[in-house]
């Protein structure tokens, strides 16, 4: 017998991911130690100043400041942009996006074109499957 779902420790980098927080930034204690899923579903429900300001004006980690700018992370990449960004830079890159920055919201959204045609060609296939299977 295993320990409860809600018991188990998850590592402050797993924890910091879930929250979408850059774990360097947030308070020593949290860093140092595990979290229990339980104590996560209580921070993501009532997230304390630390979390909410960290949420609100950084840094941010990768994922984060790629999601807010539109692209992918290997677009960061490209873009040169390796460290957190805080929500003050994201929105200077948003206001005078650089050309990297134009180029990289191109290709993300070629990307999300190509996506959606894919998945209506496999809905069109699955639909064309079952009306074949019920005759």
């Amino acid at each position: 017998m295993g320990v409860p779902f809600s018991q188990q420790v998850l590592k402050s980098s797993n924890a910091a991911k879930r929250l979408g927080v850059y774990l360097p930034a947030t308070p020593q204690d949290f860093q140092d130690k595990g979290i229990t899923r339980a104590a996560l579903e209580e921070l993501e429900k009532n997230p304390p100043a630390w979390l909410d300001d960290l949420r609100r004006n950084g840094p941010h980690p990768r994922p984060v400041v790629a999601g807010r700018l539109g692209i992918s992370i290997a677009g960061l990449a490209r873009g040169g942009i390796t460290d957190p960004l805080t929500t003050e830079q994201i929105n200077e890159l948003r206001d005078d996006p650089p050309a990297w920055l134009i180029a990289e919201r191109d290709v993300a959204a070629k990307v999300r074109d190509e996506e959606s045609r894919i998945a209506d060609k496999a809905a069109k296939d699955a639909a064309k499957r079952a009306r074949k299977s019920s005759e």
